[in-house]
């Protein structure tokens, strides 16, 4: 079975969030998560139709364990959704200040 790292709220640091949000693949990952606002398939918010699987699962792999995003299984899909409410949390307004920014 597959166990999903997820930092907890008060282990996320400022430069893991903002390391992980450095790459303009994740960044997408992110806004397309905080968009739908509900959880998604890797494949539902992947930022590129034809990416490598692996590449994907390697950026939603560095988003949880920066701690914006937590993973669960449900079937074959992995389901995700942004950790909104613990970036708020620990960094207040800064995801509205980074969705917000123009690509």
């Amino acid at each position: 079975m597959v166990q999903f790292v997820h930092p907890p709220r008060d282990e996320i640091t400022l430069a893991g969030v903002l390391a992980a949000l450095a790459d303009p693949m994740r960044l997408r990952i992110v806004k397309s998560l905080a968009a739908q606002n509900d959880c998604m398939s890797c494949t539902e918010a992947a930022p590129c139709p034809d990416m490598a699987k692996s590449t994907l699962s390697n950026h939603f792999r560095i988003l949880r364990e920066a701690g914006l995003i937590r993973t669960s299984k449900q079937g074959v899909q992995h389901r995700n959704v942004l950790r909104e409410e613990d970036i708020n949390v620990r960094f207040p307004k800064l995801l509205k200040m980074i969705l917000s920014y123009p690509e």
